[in-house]
């Protein structure tokens, strides 16, 4: 079949939304310089039939990593941060660190690991960091980043830096506190400065305003039988979530965009670092970021913040939102939802895009 004449995205997804699977989606296929296509499928509030719009506001939770890693490379670029360096060079709270060598019911051993934890570890999650601070509930953001990292360096590493993965959030924010302090300015302004101001990513923040507000679609989980969509809170965020007073930007998953801003955070790492003829990052840092980091020993193929595949790379979040980039063809999909889970199928919904998308734009182009 065509590329004219297959299905259209909102007839794949249907039965989706018919059988109650799924809330609301937008979905997005850009090529290295413009939108291909987007789709705006059923509700952004399903209890008050509110349609949903291609602008709709998402919490994308861990899809900030990767863009807290571009922020990183930026200043390895400049020769500010070594990737091997250890995070002590820079948070010094973290000289001294210790690593559980036996732990059971009534006791705790600790020893000095084989060497500090590096930024490289901390990025591609094998620094041996647990996933957050006992400090990060019920919610992940009332604590300024600086404290929130003090409290990591205070808790030992459950593995050996470097042999295994797992995945840490804490790793990422301990990123994103290197970033504060080698560049001199909050963390937060450097990526509004640096990524998102260079890339007009004006609807990215962690502070969405009263506007966005609005346009932010509810966020869904299955009911207690597992069969119907029950709304809810964004558990692990703080509300009000214009407060800048009492909530702070968390590196490893705090941000809320749109699917036309992340396709343009997207659409430069199609383009291997640059947009709109602007180099954001050297090809050195671009290689960086998007090859294997993670040791032979261990499954998970990972860049540093970049799940890898055999095709190409991307990172999801929390609620199900999803970036795939595929320099092969030269399209990126964005898949925007705000789901705990799905009721039946709905989970299923990501992968009906990504093969529709690719059925549809996916043909190679020549570089």
């Amino acid at each position: 079949m065509g590329a004219d004449a297959a299905p259209s995205l909102a007839g794949r997804l249907r039965p989706f939304v018919e059988k109650g699977q799924l809330a609301g989606a937008v979905a997005l296929v850009v090529d290295r310089e413009k939108v291909l296509s987007v789709d705006a499928v059923s509700f952004a509030d399903v209890a008050r039939r509110k349609p949903m719009k291609s602008d709709a506001l998402f919490w994308i939770a861990s899809q900030t990593k990767p863009m807290t890693a571009v922020a990183v490379m930026m200043l390895v670029d400049e020769g500010k941060v070594a990737l091997d360096d250890a995070v002590d060079k820079y948070l010094p709270e973290f000289r001294g660190q210790m690593v559980v060598a036996e732990k059971n019911g009534d006791h705790t051993v600790l020893r000095r690991p084989g060497h500090p934890i590096t930024v490289r570890e901390v990025l591609c999650h094998t620094s041996g960091m647990p996933f957050q601070s006992p400090l990060e509930t019920p919610t992940h953001d009332t604590l300024a980043l600086a404290s929130l990292v003090r409290s990591y360096a205070m808790i030992p590493l459950q593995t050996e830096p470097g042999t295994h993965y797992q995945y840490s959030s804490a790793g990422i924010n301990i990123a994103g506190r290197i970033v504060e302090v080698v560049s001199g300015m909050p963390y937060e302004d450097f990526m509004r400065r640096r990524l998102f101001d260079p890339l007009g990513m004006k609807d990215t923040t962690f502070w969405p305003t009263e506007s966005q507000t609005r346009r932010l679609a509810k966020a869904y989980r299955p009911d207690a039988g597992g069969v119907a969509l029950k709304e809810m809170p964004i558990a692990q965020l703080a509300y009000p979530l214009s407060d800048r007073t009492h909530r702070f930007p968390i590196p490893a998953g705090g941000l809320f965009s749109t699917a036309r801003d992340t396709a343009r955070f997207c659409q430069m790492l199609l383009n291997g670092g640059q947009s709109n003829g602007r180099r954001l990052l050297s090809e050195k840092s671009f290689v960086e970021l998007t090859r294997r980091q993670t040791p032979a020993s261990v499954k998970e193929n990972y860049g540093l913040c970049l799940a890898l595949g055999p095709d190409g790379f991307g990172h999801g979040g929390a609620l199900a939102t999803g970036m795939d980039i595929r320099p092969g063809p030269g399209i990126a999909t964005i898949w925007m939802v705000q789901h705990a889970g799905f009721p039946g199928d709905g989970g299923k919904a990501q992968g009906v895009f990504r093969d529709w998308a690719l059925e549809r734009h996916g043909k190679p182009v020549a570089r």
